[in-house]
Order: C-alpha cells, then structure tokens, then sequence
C-alpha cells in the first residue's frame, strides 16, 4: 500500500464497535474529509481511516508516523489550525485544518 494515500475507506476495521466514543466529528487532513470522534487522538483517527504517513523524515523524505503513542518521538509531528505538534496527543474537535509536518 502507497502510505502517502489513505487506504480504502471501510478497509482498517480497527475500530472496535464495543467502545464507547465521543460524538462523530470531521476535520481535514491533507485537504481531505476525516470522520472522527471528539476526543480521540489525531493518530488514532487518522490510522484508523487509512493515514499512516504523517510527515517525511527531513532528511532522506522517508514515511514518519506514530511510534510510541505518548508524545515523546515527535515522529507523529502534524501541522494543526498553522502549529506544530504531535498527533497523538493533540484531540480530535470538528473544524480542525490538519496537514503533514514535513520540515522544509
């Protein structure tokens, strides 16, 4: 699979139906539509709707994204509403403007 590209929609499953869940929100990850729930993490989100990649490495541009899930990596690092900051401790809210937190 292309990380660059979200996998098909419906296709991760990783989702479990049993938990209980904030209210459904979208925000925008690369000037695309991402359904979410309010208060989960942006990693989560977004790995669950088929985002891996969340930013190249400066130097040799390879694929970034979370890695250990706790904010201290900074491999998850994605621009949101212009600030930098990690995906995995930043909430999901409607409205947010997400992009990848490529450096250069």
């Amino acid at each position: 699979m292309d990380e660059s590209q979200p996998a098909a929609p419906g296709r991760c499953g990783l989702r479990e139906a049993a938990v209980r869940r904030g209210a459904p929100v979208r925000f925008t990850f690369e000037n695309r539509v991402v359904e979410a729930y309010e208060g989960e993490s942006l990693a989560a989100a977004l790995l669950a709707a088929g985002w891996s990649a969340l930013r190249d490495s400066p130097n040799g541009q390879q694929a970034r994204g979370a890695f250990c899930w706790m904010g201290l990596c900074q491999e998850c690092i994605v621009v949101v509403d212009g600030i930098r900051q990690p995906a995995c401790r930043t909430a999901c809210r409607a409205g947010l403007v997400v992009r990848k937190g490529t450096i250069g």
